[in-house]
């Protein structure tokens, strides 16, 4: 029994050690591959006709306003009010009766300011990884903007970049460090995941018939 468990607890600490040198080779992967890729103010962003906003909840667990998601519109707004981008696609997620991401932001831009018809709604973008794969296979851009907070959108074009797009990302305003926590932590595994769709070419849940922005 000793012995089994000596080495039940060797071979968790041979896991912890090797989970821990991946999402940090992860880490310093996309962020050295993006520097230079994502920008935090709309006079610096290159022009694309198409920008892609990545979906979150209107609002938190406790029924509160989830400042990602306010944060990630008001920098689509300023981007679009900028000139930089022509449309915008919103991809999130639509999965359950309820909840709708990609809706819920339009409504909001519209609120800003943004015509309804500059505006296309993906409703299965269940992953960063749909939604990227979606802009060009769906929407047929293989340049675009990524909205998103910038951990976000490093992952965003790091995987535009592995798939042959040109993409750039414009950073909405973060939060909190403790408020965020949790959602940091899921990005340090995501970029895990991440290269392992890569590896594998993981195809999105839904694909479906091509949209023509702009038509």
């Amino acid at each position: 029994m000793k012995k089994w468990l000596k080495t039940m607890a060797w071979a968790a600490a041979a896991g912890a050690v090797l989970a821990t040198v991946a999402v940090s080779a992860a880490g310093y992967a996309v962020q050295r591959a993006t520097d230079g890729r994502v920008y935090a103010s709309p006079g610096e962003v290159p022009a694309n006709r198409a920008g892609l906003l990545l979906g979150t909840s209107r609002t938190v667990r406790s029924g509160r306003p989830n400042a990602y998601f306010y944060n990630r519109v008001d920098a689509a707004a300023a981007l679009y009010h900028a000139g930089k981008v022509e449309y915008l696609v919103i991809s999130g997620d639509n999965g359950r009766k309820g909840y709708n991401e990609p809706q819920d932001m339009k409504e909001a831009l519209v609120g800003r300011g943004v015509p309804a018809g500059a505006i296309y709604l993906d409703y299965a973008g269940f992953r960063t990884y749909d939604s990227v794969v979606r802009m060009e296979k769906i929407f047929g851009q293989e340049s675009f903007t990524v909205i998103s907070q910038e951990f976000h959108n490093r992952r965003a074009v790091y995987i535009a970049q592995a798939l042959g797009l040109d993409a750039v990302g414009y950073n909405a305003a973060d939060v909190a460090a403790y408020a965020g926590m949790k959602t940091r932590l899921r990005e340090k595994l995501a970029r895990v995941r991440m290269f392992m769709d890569l590896w594998t070419g993981k195809t999105p849940k839904f694909l479906g018939e091509p949209v023509e922005i702009g038509k």
